[in-house]
């Protein structure tokens, strides 16, 4: 008999990724990278005002093409013998689509229209009406709809970003019927079950991002929705009521994919959900042991038995759902809006002279290679530098908020800060207290579940991150105090979501079977360094009495 295959796709910010897998032992048989082509290029995205917006055709030719791509490099066979496929997405990514569940900007009239376009997670133009949902949620008489995710609702979310898209584009809001996650249209494309009022959407994004919950019923009710704005009118109910876990079956893959991707028709696609969720599967997380997707930004994972959290609401977190994570199990999700973003903006801001000058003047205007050689260089000279240099000899301290601030308590007002330097505060010394903010940064999260009475048994690490940057991961550890088991496999948040596939295919029965079989364990432990944690303490507590003056000081 031969050995079932399943696919496990994960779309990143930058790309999607495509990964075979052995559903048997989860061995991987190939992977491919698509990136994607409008992105890369820097289209519909306003970076100073937030705005970060993708093109459907991105998500559907790089699909194509990485999964297209990995099968090519598999044995003879493998592609028949592929029994399902799961997908991850970033999020919260909404898109406005038609009744057809055709996104808008796939329709002639909006597609170079941004706002017709998939918001991405990043996408921050939705500050003010994410303070108006905290403010209306806050005193509703029904009770806080924000309740069951932290208490803050966030303008990287959901409602807060349909609401700015209706109230700034006319021809938008009179076009959109429904509104649909980049990780429930995926599943939906490739199923051709699009009806956005039957599709099957994903309890971990609406549940983390859309309010939704079944004491109330699903969705923020309608007289919530309209007192937020009349123009939520009747959007409720070209929604949906219920939600579904990722190991349930979206629909069989349909004959047009089938051809597309060289696939048998029928198989079986699961229920989306978000990367860092499917990533913390793919990780082997456990019960109190937090998971920590390590890249531009962080999403920290949680699960419990939800006998053991009861009725409890964790404050300050990006929710805790049912299911979210392991079907069975609460799900509780946490995260920094800024991690690896914050040395890629130093990276910059000192590459500058040589991007504006010197690569600007004769005789280097064709050097790519050297400029290439310096760009590659830039951080792993500056981890070595920073690494030389005690924890508590530069006196500088940072705030990590330059994307804003996800946990805890959302608040993408928020601006990121440099204090204490002097003339001598070179490059490694400032990069040292950018990497310690991002440390501290993940200390608040760990604290902030432990003040609640949620305990971190254990700590693991998936992402870039993790995979490439030893200094970053040891100051981690230092701070935190405690261990940083890294996962194996870099692709951990595709074997996540190959693990979701091989259970909707009903090769296991549920998710901990399929983490037994399909686990690669882990390469590395980052052991904190006891002689650094009495230093990392003092700065601790600098770094907090800075970001309560910062937040006091400066949000606006």
């Amino acid at each position: 008999m031969k050995d079932p295959f399943v696919i496990g796709m994960d779309y990143g910010t930058d790309s999607v990724r495509a990964v075979v897998v052995n559903a048997r032992n989860g061995e991987e048989t190939a992977n491919a990278v698509s990136h994607y082509r409008r992105w890369s290029e820097g289209r519909y995205c306003d970076p100073n005002a937030n705005q970060f917006r993708q093109h459907p055709l991105d998500y559907i030719e790089s699909l194509e093409a990485a999964v297209r791509e990995a099968l090519s490099k598999c044995p003879k066979g493998v592609a028949e013998s592929v029994a399902g496929i799961a997908v991850d997405t970033t999020g919260s990514t909404p898109v406005a689509v038609d009744k057809s569940g055709t996104p808008l900007a796939l329709l002639e009239e909006f597609k170079n229209n941004p706002n017709a376009m998939f918001i991405l997670w990043k996408d921050h133009t939705a500050v003010r009406e994410a303070e108006e949902i905290n403010a209306l949620a806050g005193t509703w008489p029904e009770g806080d709809f924000t309740r069951f995710e932290g208490g803050v609702y966030s303008s990287e979310w959901f409602w807060a970003k349909i609401l700015n898209t209706l109230r700034k584009d006319r021809k938008v809001r009179e076009a959109a019927f429904s509104w649909v996650e980049h990780c429930d249209w995926i599943p939906a494309l490739l199923t051709g079950l699009a009806d956005p009022l039957t599709l099957k959407r994903s309890r971990c994004a609406a549940g983390h991002k859309a309010m939704w919950h079944p004491s109330w019923g699903g969705l923020p009710s309608e007289a919530f929705l309209t007192r937020l704005d009349p123009a939520l009118q009747g959007l409720r109910q070209r929604l949906f009521s219920e939600t579904y876990t990722s190991d349930a079956v979206f629909g069989g893959l349909s004959a047009e994919w089938a051809g597309r991707l060289g696939l048998p028709e029928g198989i079986p696609v699961s229920v989306g959900a978000f990367d860092a969720h499917m990533g913390a599967v793919g990780g082997e997380i456990k019960p109190y042991i937090l998971c920590k997707a390590m890249g531009t930004s962080t999403c920290d994972m949680l699960v419990a038995p939800n006998k053991e959290i009861g009725d409890k609401l964790i404050k300050g977190i990006c929710g805790q759902v049912d299911g979210s994570i392991i079907p069975g199990m609460l799900g509780m999700e946490a995260g920094q809006s800024a991690f690896g973003d914050v040395y890629a903006w130093f990276k910059k801001l000192i590459l500058w002279p040589i991007d504006n000058l010197l690569m600007q003047t004769s005789p280097f205007k064709d050097s790519e290679e050297l400029y290439r050689q310096i760009s590659s260089a830039v951080i792993p000279a500056l981890s070595k530098a920073a690494a030389q240099i005690p924890p508590d000899e530069t006196g500088i301290v940072a705030l990590d908020w330059f994307n804003g601030r996800r946990t805890p308590y959302a608040n993408q007002m928020l601006k990121g800060a440099i204090a204490s330097m002097n003339l001598g505060s070179d490059a490694p010394r400032v990069f040292k207290a950018l990497v310690e903010s991002t440390a501290f940064g993940a200390r608040k999260i760990v604290d902030r579940f432990t003040e609640e009475g949620i305990p971190i048994q254990g700590v693991i690490a998936i992402g870039g991150i993790p995979k490439k940057a030893p200094y970053v991961m040891q100051v981690v550890a230092d701070v935190l105090d405690m261990p940083i088991q890294v996962a194996r496999l870099e692709q951990a948040t595709a074997l996540g979501a190959a693990m979701f596939a091989a259970v909707a295919a009903g090769i296991y029965k549920d998710i901990p079977s399929a983490q037994k079989a399909m686990g690669n364990g882990f390469e590395k432990t980052y052991k904190p360094d006891a002689s650094s944690r009495k230093k990392y303490m003092a700065l601790y507590e600098r770094y907090s009495r800075l970001s309560t003056w910062v937040e006091k000081e400066f949000t606006p």
